[in-house]
């Protein structure tokens, strides 16, 4: 399987534009033949919990009604990150869209505590059935907590999408703790960074790919926008920068 990660500069608080920004990466990984896509944490907004609320979505806003549309024409799971609206709360999620499928949510079930006063916690995990492997989505603090990666694997996962955005000292951390996920359950780890700035920092990229050894297999620099895509079977992979 071909399973992509995206690494974007957001425009900050402007959903149109960001909506562009992704179709336009979309449109890249399918070229390359990606059966599946991943973006950055609240990738459709920019990381700025300041500013959650007034963006905060239903799940079933038709402004994403065109990421449907380009999965099914395409034939691509496609993720992407938006505050979302559940019981009056604001989650930190991951709007998932499928061949054929409604659309569903996975949310931040961990959160930082500097996210506490915006955001509140997501209570599922969930598991994506892509061309028969299971992928198991985090979003940024949890996917540093190792009884996340446990509990994925678990119930089946056998490969693991960390969705982040990480400053210079948070892809530190990452750095030492992905290639253990990866060698410690045998699984693949991608991880999808955001560049620029982001509430009170700057983002650092560094989007990577950890085989299941946990042998970093590629990365990109602080400033690229583009894909890595990584064939699970060979571990090809293929770089876009766009």
């Amino acid at each position: 399987m071909n399973i992509a990660i995206a690494q974007i500069k957001p425009v900050k608080g402007d959903i149109p534009a960001n909506i562009q920004k992704h179709i336009l990466v979309i449109q890249q990984a399918s070229l390359l033949k990606a059966s599946s896509i991943f973006f950055p944490e609240l990738s459709l907004t920019g990381y700025e919990p300041e500013l959650a609320k007034e963006l905060a979505v239903n799940i079933n806003d038709n402004q994403f009604d065109v990421f449907q549309e380009i999965s099914d024409l395409k034939k691509i799971t496609i993720g992407v990150g938006i505050p979302t609206l559940s019981n009056n709360e604001i989650l930190i999620s991951m709007l998932i869209f499928q061949p054929d499928q409604s659309r569903i949510v996975y949310s931040k079930q961990q959160l930082h505590e500097d996210e506490f006063p915006y955001f509140k916690n997501g209570n599922e995990q969930i598991l994506l059935n892509v061309e028969n492997e299971r992928i198991a989505p985090a979003i940024c603090y949890e996917s540093l907590q190792m009884d996340h990666a446990d509990k994925a694997v678990k119930l089946g996962a056998q490969i693991y999408i960390a969705s982040v955005a990480k400053s210079k000292n948070g892809i530190d951390k990452a750095y030492a703790h992905y290639p253990d996920v990866a060698k410690n359950y045998k699984i693949p780890v991608l991880m999808s960074n955001c560049i620029g700035e982001c509430d009170n920092f700057v983002s650092a990229g560094f989007s990577s790919v950890w085989n299941k050894e946990g042998k970093l297999m590629a990365q990109f620099d602080d400033q690229q926008e583009g894909v890595i895509i990584f064939n699970t079977e060979t571990e090809k992979v293929t770089t876009q920068i766009i």
